[in-house]
């Protein structure tokens, strides 16, 4: 069993999947708005997330939430069907569902996502580094010593293990950290990254953990 946060504004289509969700012995709150997210959002295993809500709109609601718990995952609903649309949604989110939709494949892509992040549990070896994703606990296996990360360095390296092995670019590393647009010839994520590094890599000139791709951006392999 699973407890879901599902926000949707729709009364039809919220008691809808309400229903076949509780049927499956999920513990469902069913939110109308993201007024009350807060409250329930801590005890909470996966979020379903409607784009359209009264208020503030899902994009934005969903990568509020993704700050404050990183940890969760987020299904986003939508009608919106465009290309861009969806990369907007899966900036933030793991899985973005168009309506309408079939209840079982709503159903299965939860357990997918369920089961994604239960693993999570365990711990990540990053070259000579040990990594809790949970709450990010880093640990030089060779020397023992826990390293300490600050906020930004924080929020930068976690963004990193959610797409691990993936290149991504300094617009994609900066809007997904910062949460506003991009300028060309802005050092302010170069110097964060040159700061992690001295925190990270065995040889800061040489990283062997977070790679520059040149021409492109950046890379975190396991």
């Amino acid at each position: 069993m699973a407890r879901i946060l599902y926000i949707e504004d729709e009364t039809d289509i919220g008691r809808w999947v309400a229903q076949r969700l509780t049927a499956k012995r999920h513990d469902v709150t069913w939110l109308t708005s993201g007024e009350c997210v807060e409250h329930y959002l801590q005890q909470s295993d996966i979020v379903i997330l409607d784009v359209m809500l009264p208020g503030l709109d899902g994009f934005s609601l969903g990568r509020r939430i993704k700050k404050e718990k990183p940890d969760v995952p987020i299904l986003m609903l939508s009608a919106r069907t465009a290309v861009e649309d969806k990369l907007e949604g899966l900036s933030f989110a793991e899985d973005y569902v168009t309506k309408p939709f079939h209840p079982e494949e709503l159903e299965a892509r939860v357990e997918v996502l369920l089961r994604r992040f239960d693993k999570q549990t365990e711990l990540l070896t990053v070259r000579h580094l040990t990594v809790n994703p949970k709450d990010l606990h880093i640990t030089n296996r060779e020397t023992g010593e826990e390293i300490r990360l600050t906020g930004k360095q924080y929020q930068i390296f976690r963004y990193f293990l959610r797409h691990l092995n993936q290149i991504l670019t300094k617009e994609q590393l900066y809007e997904g950290v910062w949460e506003e647009p991009y300028m060309d010839g802005d050092k302010t994520l170069m110097v964060h990254i040159r700061h992690l590094r001295e925190k990270l890599e065995k040889d800061p000139a040489k990283p062997a953990i977070i790679e520059t791709i040149r021409g492109i951006g950046y890379r975190v392999r396991k």
